[in-house]
């Protein structure tokens, strides 16, 4: 009962302390694009080996991204984890430079075995985040005089798409398993654009905002096939397939003229257009060696079809459609993922001899396009250790992971993207009959 308690507190901790932190985690001028910056959604050992997560396969922790990997648990066993990270972004480009720092929630998830065959998880991540402020000066000139009138444009937006998923894993072979996680998707994104004359007595100010506010359910599929080579190497090839869907959305759209004397607002109008929104069809393989039971080599490769997912706002307002409709403006992205995890010894008495030294690289494009051509790459590596809980099976886990984001144009930003991930698995027996003398 102390063991319960403990874990449960321990994660009612986590849980309020992610949410709270979790309103500012990017400055990024790029997720002022589609739904913003997508959340790699991996867990504790995954981020340190690079991402890699469709081929791994672990019954000491939770593994989302394929779901057919939740039967690797043990009868005895209830997993909790949640993990945060803390990341330190520089920004520069076109003659500018500025530092930014923020703060994290990952996920939140518990798994546990059902039946021999058949185990569950359910857990809470984000999807993607958005958080910008973006502004410039500019210079109009009138025809008729000829007069020039300095005026300035800022954009900002804010918010996300969060994600609670159910799994279901099965184990329909000896060798072979199959999964299902199905997700309820919400969240609000909004962006706003200000036009104002700054040195204009008497002129209006332009203020316009735009909200997409998401309800949705989607599915992702998974299946993991394990082959033992002999006693001490095996083999495991994973594959996720996650169909296309249409986002149940509420869109709205906010237009203001401000007095730029007085303060006022002169005129006021909101509309409500219909929005297609949509996620696309994903694919991911992953493949993974082990050998015995200390060393894990694995790599993964996904793409995601966005060029074929449909996006729009259906009115003849230009000045609507601006701010959120980018039909055509997206393109495939691909990831490639590479890691590995090594145990010295399982059966040393040091405790240095325990822990998990993981290792792990990733490139990747985006899946939005500036001007027509596709706006950046991102390169990243990885590394963290899985840290033993002293006289317990639960598993810290601390990792780094240094993000090379390039510009493909001379007028776009660079991103030096350092970041610390902390999580913490709760590795508990519960299922267990204790025996009295």
């Amino acid at each position: 009962m102390v063991g319960f308690k403990h874990t449960l507190w321990a994660l009612l901790l986590t849980m309020v302390t992610g949410m709270a932190i979790a309103q500012n985690n990017t400055n990024s001028p790029y997720t002022r694009y589609g739904y913003g910056d997508l959340s790699d959604q991996n867990f504790g050992n995954s981020k340190a080996m690079g991402g890699i997560a469709f081929g791994l396969r672990d019954g000491a922790q939770i593994n989302p991204l394929n779901p057919a990997s939740y039967t690797a648990i043990d009868s005895l066993t209830f997993l909790f984890e949640g993990g945060v990270s803390l990341q330190n972004m520089n920004i520069s480009g076109g003659g500018v430079k500025l530092n930014a720092k923020n703060s994290s929630f990952d996920y939140l998830a518990m798994q546990f075995r059902l039946h021999r065959r058949l185990a569950m998880s359910i857990g809470l991540l984000p999807f993607s985040n958005v958080g910008y402020t973006v502004s410039d000066t500019q210079t109009a000139t009138d025809p008729a005089t000829g007069n020039t009138t300095a005026y300035a444009r800022n954009y900002t937006g804010d918010g996300g798409l969060h994600q609670l998923y159910v799994g279901l894993g099965v184990k329909v072979f000896k060798d072979l398993s199959v999964g299902v996680n199905a997700s309820y998707f919400w969240g609000d994104i909004t962006r706003s654009r200000t036009i104002y004359y700054p040195n204009v007595s008497g002129a209006y100010n332009f203020v316009q905002q735009a909200t997409a506010s998401v309800s949705s359910y989607k599915l992702d599929f998974g299946a993991q096939y394990t082959k033992d080579i002999d006693k001490k190497h095996s083999v495991t090839l994973g594959v996720v397939y996650s169909p296309k869907i249409k986002l149940g959305n509420d869109y709205d759209v906010t237009t203001q003229l401000v007095s730029n004397s007085t303060g006022t607002v002169e005129t006021s109008t909101s509309v409500a257009p219909d929005a297609t929104l949509a996620l696309p069809n994903t694919y991911g393989v992953g493949f993974t060696y082990n050998y015995d039971k200390r060393l894990t080599i694995g790599v993964d490769y996904s793409l995601q079809q966005w060029s074929k997912a449909d996006f729009g706002v259906r009115t003849t307002d230009e000045s609507i459609r601006a701010d959120f409709d980018e039909t055509y403006a997206y393109c495939d992205r691909s990831k490639i993922s590479v890691g590995a995890e090594y145990i010295p010894n399982l059966l040393g008495r040091s405790y240095l001899a325990h822990i998990k030294y993981r290792l792990g690289a990733y490139y990747t494009t985006p899946y939005y396009k500036i001007n027509g051509k596709k706006a950046t790459r991102e390169y990243g590596v990885t590394a963290g250790f899985g840290l033993p809980v002293p006289r317990s099976r639960s598993i810290l886990s601390i990792s780094g992971q240094f993000v090379r984001i390039s510009g493909q144009e001379a007028t776009f930003v660079n991103e030096n993207i350092f970041r610390v991930s902390i999580g913490l698995t709760f590795n508990e027996r519960w299922f267990f009959k204790r025996r009295v003398e």
